[in-house]
C-alpha cells in the first residue's frame, strides 16, 4: 500500500506504538531531604550514602564540587559527610540541587539515568535514556 494512502495522524500513531513504553514515562527526580545536625562550628550530614545511592555517583566527586561551592573543608566517613562550618538545609540543598542539575540530570531529556566519564582530561554526561552525550565543567 502506498504511503500516500494514509494519513499524518495514522502514521503518528503506527510510530508511537512501536516506541517502548519506558519513552512515555514521565518519572520526576526526587532527592531525599537533607538530614543535617550543627555540632560546634561543623555542619553533619546523616545520609550521605542515601543521597549518593540517589544520584549514582561518588562521594569524592560531590564533595569536591560542594566544597568549592560551600568555600569550606568537608570529609566523608560513615554514610555521612562533615562540613566545616555552620550551613542550614536549604544551603546544602541548594548546592546538591545545583550538582543534580549539571552532573546528573540530562539536559535533552532531564532523566537522571546518566553516567559520568573521562575522556583525557574532559568529563562527558552520558545519558543511558536518550543516548545524548556534552560535556561538563571539571571540579
Amino acid at each position: 500500500m502506498p504511503l500516500d494512502i494514509y494519513d499524518y495522524e495514522e502514521l503518528l500513531e503506527r510510530a508511537r506504538k512501536q516506541l517502548p513504553e519506558v519513552v512515555f514515562e514521565k518519572k520526576r527526580f526526587e532527592m531525599p531531604q537533607v538530614e543535617i545536625f550543627i555540632e560546634g562550628r561543623r555542619t553533619i550530614v546523616q545520609n550521605w550514602g542515601e543521597i549518593l545511592s540517589r544520584l549514582n555517583r561518588e562521594g569524592k566527586h560531590v564533595i569536591r564540587f560542594m566544597n568549592r561551592e560551600l568555600a569550606t573543608a568537608g570529609t566523608e566517613g560513615g554514610g555521612r559527610v562533615i562540613f566545616s562550618g555552620v550551613f542550614n538545609r536549604k544551603i546544602l540543598e541548594s548546592v546538591l540541587g545545583k550538582y543534580v542539575d549539571t552532573y546528573v540530570k540530562c539536559r535533552e531529556c532531564e532523566k537522571p539515568d546518566t553516567k559520568l566519564e573521562k575522556e583525557g582530561r574532559l568529563p562527558f554526561l552520558q545519558c543511558e535514556a536518550c543516548g545524548a552525550r556534552y560535556s561538563v565543567p571539571p571540579i
